[in-house]
């Protein structure tokens, strides 16, 4: 099962400033936790939700905050900077194992103690709750309680343990999947949904519903990685201290870890020339500020292009764009490259014509060039809008072929200077077409709370990828997933996306899935901008450790076990 793409909707939350660094000593140099001192991270947005199976639950900042909790990327499995899948050693004994090919069946060996910070050992159960969370099976779990932002695992058919240690994920008949090594694994713990209430869960979807919801509502303490809660609140912050029944390799360097929500770059920024954060992953991007870094050597910054990538998602419930005319006169008439040369002045963001592959893959083919999206082509937007019986009235403003004003929104991070100055660009844009977009900015905690809603007719953020991608399309796309914001229900998308995992053949599943962004793109549902220019900073001397890497949706956190004080 490869990971769910999360949420990134270029938020930054406001509240208290970061907590101040105690004094400390160095790390005892044996990974343990021993004079390790405090260490404190900034997340650049806040979070409305825990669970990261859900639909409000699955954003970057989340996954952000419960990184050192989690096991690696959450399930048990990440990529390291070179695109390389590994392991969690504190739950599996090397990598997954097919052992047929029809059924399919894969099997994960556990290793030997692994367990929660409890004492509790990890067990089958731990599997089949993951399973039932994102099967997307109303006879599992009730999806208006579940709302899973993804359902990676629809075509499992059961989960067994033929021996001790053995977990065999079996497929339903006919299934395959080109990524099955992406397969796993294990993130909430089953006996605490039991000890909370919700014993009969794997035998009652309404249960198995609220446990879901149990663990959305609050954060759990009874985690399998490094660090374990101790103290938190959603949307600001999460304090960590060393789980002594961690079984992995890399044991937590630090007494004390907390994760803490600041507001925008220029205040982290800040925060770091201060030496009261350690350093942080901006979601926003800004030469200027990362040049303020610049007099002080102990603090280091990395500028990259990452895999996340920004987008704008049309909501086909509106009245107006419901016509595909309409929206692709949009597409046509917006310019990229302005949006880019003044929110990144001096720095490449590389354009982006596909939805699931980057030029660096053999997979890419650019659809939206060719399309004649994001040119800026108004004498071309507004030939398409004649074609398809708009006109202009009096007034100078867009009318359809019934005589009504078009009208409609644009939603963005309001604290976000760079999706604020999209809006505004874009404003500009649309009104040489005669339509008066209504910018329409949320708060710093709603951005999965405006997706989830559909509260939107027009919307900017991102999605933070990794190398797998044969998900994304079900996820971005089936009428069944809570991720599909935008209300999309094409019937050549949906007859596509069974395809893609319908086979074991990577370059057969990646036809398919351009197939569907060609047709993504034919029905201007979602217009591809580019891959976010991204950074890191980090003050070298109190954390060792740091390593970029665009390849994991936990950036610098990927490797959060390994970290430790020079």
């Amino acid at each position: 099962m490869a990971l769910t793409r999360r949420a990134f909707g270029g938020l930054t939350i406001g509240g208290s400033s970061a907590l101040m660094l105690a004094a400390c000593g160095g790390n005892d140099g044996d990974g343990g936790s021993e004079g390790g001192g405090e260490l404190v991270w900034a997340v650049s947005s806040g979070w409305s939700a825990w669970n990261q199976n859900t639909g409000t639950g699955n954003a970057s900042a989340t996954n952000i905050a419960t990184a050192p909790m989690n096991p690696v990327g959450q399930l048990g499995y990440d990529w390291d900077p070179e695109g390389n899948v590994f392991y969690d050693d504190a739950l599996f004994e090397g990598e997954p194992e097919l052992v047929s090919e029809a059924p399919m069946q894969v099997q994960l060996t556990l290793k030997e103690g692994a367990q929660w910070s409890d004492g509790k050992p990890v067990r089958l159960e731990d599997f089949i709750f993951q399973w039932y969370s994102t099967s997307g099976d109303p006879l599992h779990a009730n999806q208006e309680k579940a709302l899973p932002a993804g359902t990676a695992m629809a075509n499992v058919a059961s989960i067994e343990e033929p021996e001790p240690g053995k977990i065999l994920i079996s497929y339903k008949e006919g299934t395959t999947d080109p990524e099955w090594i992406f397969t796993g694994g294990v993130y909430l713990p089953s006996h605490v949904a039991e000890a909370n209430g919700f014993a009969d869960w794997a035998t009652n979807p309404e249960t198995m519903g609220d446990a879901i919801n149990f663990f959305n509502d609050d954060l759990w303490d009874v985690v399998v990685g490094a660090y374990k809660p101790v103290e938190w609140k959603v949307g600001e912050y999460v304090i960590y201290e060393p789980n002594d029944k961690f079984q992995g390799s890399a044991k937590a360097s630090y007494d004390k870890l907390t994760l803490q929500a600041i507001e925008g770059i220029e205040a982290q920024v800040t925060e770091l020339r201060q030496g009261t954060i350690a350093g942080c992953w901006p979601n926003d991007f800004s030469s200027e500020e990362l040049q303020k870094l610049d007099d002080q050597p102990e603090l280091k910054y990395v500028t990259y292009a990452g895999a996340t990538w920004s987008h704008f998602d049309m909501n086909v419930n509106n009245s107006f764009l419901k016509d595909v005319a309409l929206r692709q006169a949009v597409f046509t008439a917006i310019d990229i490259e302005e949006i880019k040369s003044r929110a990144f002045p001096g720095t490449e963001a590389p354009w982006l014509g596909n939805h699931f592959f980057t030029e660096e893959s053999p997979y890419y083919v650019d659809y939206t060039g060719p399309a004649n999206y994001g040119k800026g082509d108004l004498d071309a937007a507004k030939t398409i809008l004649t074609g398809a019986g708009y006109t202009v009235n009096g007034d100078g403003k867009l009318v359809n072929s019934e005589g009504e004003q078009v009208l409609f929104n644009f939603r963005f991070a309001s604290s976000n200077e760079i999706r604020k100055l999209t809006g505004e660009i874009i404003q500009a844009q649309l009104v040489e077409l005669g339509i008066d977009l209504e910018l329409k900015g949320f708060g710093d905690d709603e951005l999965s709370t405006t997706l989830s809603e559909g509260d939107f007719d027009l919307v900017v953020y991102s999605w933070v990828a990794n190398p797998s991608f044969t998900t994304s399309p079900d996820q971005y796309f089936s009428p069944d997933s809570d991720s599909n914001h935008g209300s999309y229900d094409d019937p050549v998308i949906n007859e596509l996306l069974p395809q893609v995992r319908g086979t074991l053949d990577l370059d057969v599943a990646a036809e398919v899935a351009n197939q569907i962004s060609a047709q993504a793109v034919a029905q201007a549902y979602t217009l591809p901008l580019y891959n976010s220019p991204m950074a890191i900073f980090w003050n070298t001397e109190m954390i060792e450790g740091v390593e970029v890497n665009g390849a994991s949706q936990a950036s610098a956190l990927w490797n959060v076990r390994e970290w430790k004080r020079p």
